[in-house]
């Protein structure tokens, strides 16, 4: 019988530092699994500034089950992780980054429930280790995300995770300029399960998500999933309209009924001014931002370009 072939999928941008822990916390990992599969690992650079390509290029050439994909420019990380599942090889592609803050060794649990039948295996996040309130931030995000998504979304999951090939097929019918995959493949359904872990301390390196990228990514979130922002502002801009005909309609009736003559209130009125335009303002910036996706995607874009490949010849032509 074939054996199936894995593939372990590592994104990467400005982590020389992390490129050879990576691999010797991968080494007991690979010669656990190669006795019952192939494995191959697929880095993809979003065009690293320090020495990663070069680490990985230098992998590469004594060590053919390294691949790499090094991008003419950042993408960006989603379409970073989006692009390497679209090249992998693999039955499954288990995602883990560079950083290490992941165990590795999970990798093997993974397998095993795949193996069981899931098709999406994540790990949840039991605990890491970092500042209370960027905690606190991430974990009312994962929980207002899955209030406003029309889908079920898993809570304090990451992108660690083991993703079958009919996933994989599917993921590569979505066309996404803005793509959200860890919404995207929950929203796919399938058996998808989670095993908890506890997440360690980066020990190489800085962060790449600073909290700018952590809100531009919970923006992608909520509006990849969901049009409550949209109808947040029918129903409020609604409410609003009931409130003045109200007032309106209170107005006419106290002139005409008891003779009232309020003295005009130009505070009141500036305020009621400023609260309008202020609201108008917030929800044509939800509109535009909907609109600006709109725009982005029909433009058709590549999503990412590959200028450089390790272990890996392009595709032929036609």
């Amino acid at each position: 019988m074939t054996r199936k072939m894995l593939t372990i999928l590592v994104p990467v941008y400005n982590e020389a530092p992390n490129i050879e822990p990576l691999f010797a916390a991968l080494a007991p990992v690979l010669a656990e699994l190669q006795a019952s599969y192939d494995v191959e690992l697929l880095f993809t650079d979003n065009h690293s500034e320090d020495a990663t390509f070069e680490k990985l290029q230098a992998r590469g050439a004594v060590d053919p089950r390294v691949r790499v994909l090094r991008f003419s420019r950042n993408f960006g990380f989603q379409r970073s992780i989006l692009c390497g599942y679209l090249n992998a090889r693999g039955d499954a592609a288990i995602q883990i980054d560079c950083d290490l803050q992941d165990p590795p060794a999970l990798i093997v649990q993974f397998v095993q429930r795949w193996q069981a039948g899931a098709k999406v295996v994540y790990g949840v996040r039991r605990s890491r280790k970092e500042g209370w309130l960027i905690t606190v931030l991430r974990q009312a995000f994962y929980r207002l995300i899955d209030r406003l998504s029309d889908t079920r979304l898993p809570l304090d999951a990451g992108d660690f995770r083991l993703v079958d090939r009919c996933v994989i097929d599917e993921l590569g019918r979505m066309e996404d300029y803005h793509p959200y995959l860890r919404g995207a493949i929950a929203a796919m359904g399938f058996e998808q399960v989670g095993i908890p872990y506890d997440r360690s301390e980066r020990r190489h390196g800085e962060s790449k998500f600073p909290l700018s990228k952590l809100v531009a990514l919970a923006v992608d979130g909520i509006l990849n999933h969901s049009v409550v922002p949209l109808r947040l502002a029918t129903y409020t801009g609604l409410a609003v309209s009931l409130l003045t005909l109200g007032m309106l309609v209170a107005t006419v009736i106290g002139r005409l009924l008891y003779g009232g003559a309020w003295p005009a209130g130009f505070a009141t009125l500036t305020v009621l001014i400023l609260l309008s335009l202020s609201l108008n303002a917030l929800f044509l910036g939800v509109i535009g931002e909907y609109l600006g996706r709109i725009y982005q995607q029909v433009k058709r874009r590549s999503l990412t370009i590959v200028e450089a490949r390790v272990n890996d010849p392009p595709a032929p032509r036609g």
